[in-house]
């Protein structure tokens, strides 16, 4: 079958694509297969030094990658240069932190030794999405392959040159043969990848309904799998909080890559005191920003990623209007083939496909709480739970009010982002297991308990 990928801007053709054949995929899992022995019995500084050097080429070719990013999903070139950087850290980040991560843990017991070993699982297959194309490998391939695994790859079908583009990045590094490989395939042939017993582990990032039938596989077939999915973050506003430090973080959390991130700001739960000057600064903020050419320093607001996408978040948007839903600013389609203004709808309540579904797209809900107990049971009436924010001047009280907040993670009068040295994840339909830090190198390890009496 071939696969054509649009450029989101320009509409124009990118690029076209095979899906693999049953002949090549076998070829990479017999290579995985060959490579994971090889590669699990070299030393944690043999390993370390491949790592670093797949950060230095990331760094070495991140104009053409980042050109290629933003052809294939439309991000914005400055964004996309960051998220190479990130990725670089993260590969210097577990090449010096994997050895300790994976230390025998002893354990006192009657036994006159007893401890607990990690060590690695196998083949990892990894089911990646689009909107950060480098990062979101990186951040489960880095760990992996410094534990000692190996992987495959099965990226979104629109960045496939991101795909190999990092494919390039290991072998130019000199990561052996086999030891991570893309696989160009449909969600059919997946499955099969799946099912293979020469795969032990597999990851997802993605939406709900994709992380229900991967998951769904991999527990048929007995496979340990960590899933990473939507999100319908509250970004929580209490009537201390300091509107000249919360509006240019709300700003950059909801529109920031076109507004298609997991774990961005969707629901601006305010408290009465607060309600009136925040949206107030907040449309005036998102009215400024601009869209246009990703290439184009001057543009602030990135397309979305496809013309269906768009059509989905106008159907959202319109579905709100009509059951009450102020329109505050943008609302209707851009004159690009994927351009969607920033957009902010008021008045939010129950039953409003703004209130309870996640807004994939440049589009804020604010939605107005009678006071702090009725904010944080807000923030807790939905069916995810990736982050949250929440945002006063009071340290310790904020602290207090993010223990209360059902969500993988909370962050207090802070920008929510995935940061290497904590762990990753959400809770509820925003799925399960965590990636990242020390937790995110042990999901995919045996943890292996050894007793000598």
């Amino acid at each position: 079958m071939t696969v054509e990928t649009i450029n989101p801007w320009t509409g124009a053709v990118e690029y076209r694509y095979e899906y693999f054949s049953d002949d090549q995929v076998e070829q990479r899992l017999a290579a995985g297969a060959r490579a994971y022995p090889v590669w699990s019995a070299l030393s944690f500084a043999e390993r370390a030094d491949l790592i670093r050097r797949a950060a230095g080429l990331l760094r070495e070719h991140r104009e053409r990658i980042a050109g290629i990013m933003t052809a294939e999903m439309g991000k914005l070139r400055r964004e996309a240069l960051a998220e190479i950087e990130k990725s670089a850290g993260a590969c210097e980040f577990y090449a010096g932190q994997a050895e300790t991560y994976m230390q025998d843990k002893h354990i006192a017991t009657e036994a006159s030794r007893s401890f607990v070993a990690y060590e690695p699982i196998g083949c990892v297959f990894a089911v990646m999405p689009w909107n950060f194309p480098i990062w979101q490998v990186f951040r489960f391939l880095a760990p992996g392959l410094m534990a000692g695994n190996v992987a495959l790859l099965k990226h979104a079908t629109n960045v496939p040159r991101c795909a190999d583009a990092i494919a390039e990045i290991l072998r130019l590094a000199g990561i052996p043969e086999g030891v991570f490989d893309v696989l160009h395939i449909d969600n059919q042939r997946a499955a099969s990848v799946i099912a293979d017993p020469r795969v032990h582990a597999i990851t997802l990032t993605g939406s709900e309904r994709a992380g229900k039938s991967v998951a769904g596989n991999a527990g048929a077939n007995l496979k340990k799998c960590v899933m990473e999915l939507g999100g319908s973050d509250p970004f929580v506003v209490l009537d201390d909080a300091d509107l000249d430090k919360a509006i240019p973080v709300a700003i950059a959390s909801r529109f920031g890559n076109g507004g298609q991130t997991c774990i961005a700001a969707k629901r601006f739960i305010l408290t009465p005191g607060i309600a009136e000057e925040f949206v107030a600064r907040f449309s005036a903020a998102a009215a400024a920003l601009r869209s246009g050419d990703p290439n184009d320093d001057a543009t602030t607001l990135a397309p979305m990623v496809r013309p269906d996408a768009r059509e989905e978040l106008q159907r959202q948007v319109d579905a709100s209007i009509a059951a009450g839903a102020k329109l505050l600013v943008g609302g209707k389609k851009g004159a690009g083939p994927c351009e969607y203004p920033a957009t902010l709808l008021d008045a939010v309540k129950p039953g409003m496909a703004a209130y309870s579904e996640e807004l994939f797209g440049p589009v804020a809900s604010i939605i107005r709480a009678d006071d702090e107990d009725d904010a944080i049971r807000i923030a807790n009436d939905t069916a995810f739970g990736l982050g949250a924010s929440v945002w006063t001047r009071d340290k310790a009280h904020g602290e207090s009010v993010a223990r209360r907040i059902q969500a993988g993670a909370v962050f207090v009068n802070a920008l929510v982002r995935s940061d290497v040295r904590l762990p990753f994840g959400g809770t509820k339909t925003s799925g399960f297991g965590r990636e990242l830090a020390e937790h995110g190198i042990h999901e995919f390890m045996n943890i292996k308990t050894v007793y000598v009496d």
